[in-house]
């Protein structure tokens, strides 16, 4: 009965048309143009290094898209038993016509040659969108991306700040603000000119949120004139030469004024936290970073009692602190549990956390599940996968367990699959 149950409520929640809420897509060059962008994905070339390819073979510099899939694929046998790669398999089968459940050296050419011929073709990011049931994706944009030649009503823009906050003291981050704004950054009112020029020209292009990525030591507080007039001073002065002191207090002050001009501006600012970066130097291109479990959301309530206006939709980087998060949305309006990123993004964390958010946290200040994705085709098998568990827990903790009809339990699912994206972000 449950499977059954499972099935029939994965069905009705699959037909739903969604929004992706973040992403890391190129809306110039949204889906892929050969396999190689695909197994180019990170989870599969630091696994693959993981379970012992070399890293200067997976990153030669003259190696071709055909060889690289060649190299991957002949190498993937000790991962099989990932959830990863069951998205490679399913993304080929859905897409490309494969029918088999193992891509390896047998086969792995006739695969290469369907996936070429599909994504040659000149509609092929249209194509996935339908495919996957997909509307509208939100993006990741530089503060200083163009942000033209692209409908921005599918490739919805999001200011990402990282840059902003924490690297300020780089001379090349300066300069960028100041060519994208127009404006010479002579003190903390010329800054303050700057900020309020990308918050006014991002929203202008419909861009949806503020995002950033968060480490596990930084601690937001709000920082006195002086004392960021004097920072901002010693930062042009000195650059990345600056006293530590210095460009902790200019990234709060930043930190803090974005949060003011989101609450300005309405945008929701997106907080993902716990992410320690470079901790594996040896590692692939985007294989290097690890969460930190000694990050706690304690660090942000100033923040979050000071804005509360202001959504935060939080991610956490690690299935331990969930528990947290789920509290902390349960006490505070303005705080808002958002999907499954990262190395808590395996059916096991997804299940268990899904689960403890869906019986804590009102139902309207969830936001299931995004993608992550760099390339299009992610999104389908992603997107199933966060389905079946959400099918999965609906099943048993509500219909069975709760005696909730399954009418109530869809009407449920679609709301925090699509229809709080609706309304966090006023899309």
């Amino acid at each position: 009965m449950s499977t059954d149950l499972r099935n029939r409520l994965f069905e009705q929640l699959d037909s739903l048309v969604l929004i992706d809420p973040h992403t890391h897509i190129d809306a110039q060059s949204p889906a892929s143009t050969n396999l190689s962008e695909i197994l180019g994905y990170h989870y599969y070339t630091e696994l693959a290094h993981s379970a012992g390819l070399p890293q200067q073979q997976i990153e030669a510099p003259e190696i071709t898209p055909r060889e690289k899939v060649g190299l991957l694929l002949n190498n993937l046998e000790p991962i099989q038993n990932t959830i990863q790669y069951s998205w490679l398999i399913e993304m080929c089968q859905q897409f490309f016509g494969f029918e088999g459940d193992i891509i390896d050296g047998s086969n792995w050419e006739q695969v290469y040659d369907a996936a070429q011929a599909k994504m040659d073709e000149p509609d092929w990011a249209q194509q996935v969108l339908a495919q996957s049931g997909l509307e509208a994706v939100f993006l990741t944009n530089d503060f200083d991306d163009a942000l033209e030649g692209f409908d921005t009503s599918v490739y919805i823009p999001c200011l990402r700040t990282d840059d902003l906050v924490f690297h300020l003291a780089k001379d090349s981050v300066r300069e960028r603000l100041e060519v994208c704004t127009n404006i010479s950054i002579e003190n903390l009112g010329s800054l303050t000119q700057c900020l309020e020029h990308l918050f006014t020209h991002f929203t202008r292009e419909n861009a949806k949120a503020c995002a950033i990525s968060l480490p596990p030591w930084f601690v937001p507080r709000e920082v006195n004139y002086g004392e960021a007039e004097t920072a901002l001073e010693q930062i042009q002065s000195h650059g990345e030469q600056a006293a530590p002191e210095h460009k902790e207090s200019m990234a709060c002050w930043v930190f803090w004024k974005l949060a003011e001009l989101c609450d300005e501006f309405r945008l929701p600012f997106d907080l993902m936290i716990g992410v320690n970066r470079s901790v594996y130097p040896g590692g692939v291109y985007q294989g290097m970073d690890l969460y930190d479990s000694r990050v706690s959301l304690i660090q942000y309530a100033d923040l979050f009692n000071a804005f509360p206006a202001v959504k935060f939709p939080v991610s956490v980087l690690a299935s331990v602190t969930n528990q947290e998060l789920a509290s902390y949305s349960w006490i505070f309006p303005n705080v808002i549990t958002n999907g499954h990123w990262w190395y808590s993004n395996t059916p096991t964390f997804i299940e268990h956390d899904t689960a403890a958010r869906l019986e804590a946290v009102p139902q309207t200040k969830q936001i299931g599940y995004y993608s992550d994705m760099y390339k299009l085709e992610f999104a389908l098998p992603k997107f199933a996968m966060y389905k079946r568990i959400l099918a999965k827990v609906l099943a048993e903790r509500y219909v069975i367990d709760r005696s909730w009809s399954e009418e109530r339990a869809v009407e449920f699912g679609k709301r925090i699959l699509r229809g709080n994206v609706e309304t966090i972000f006023n899309v």
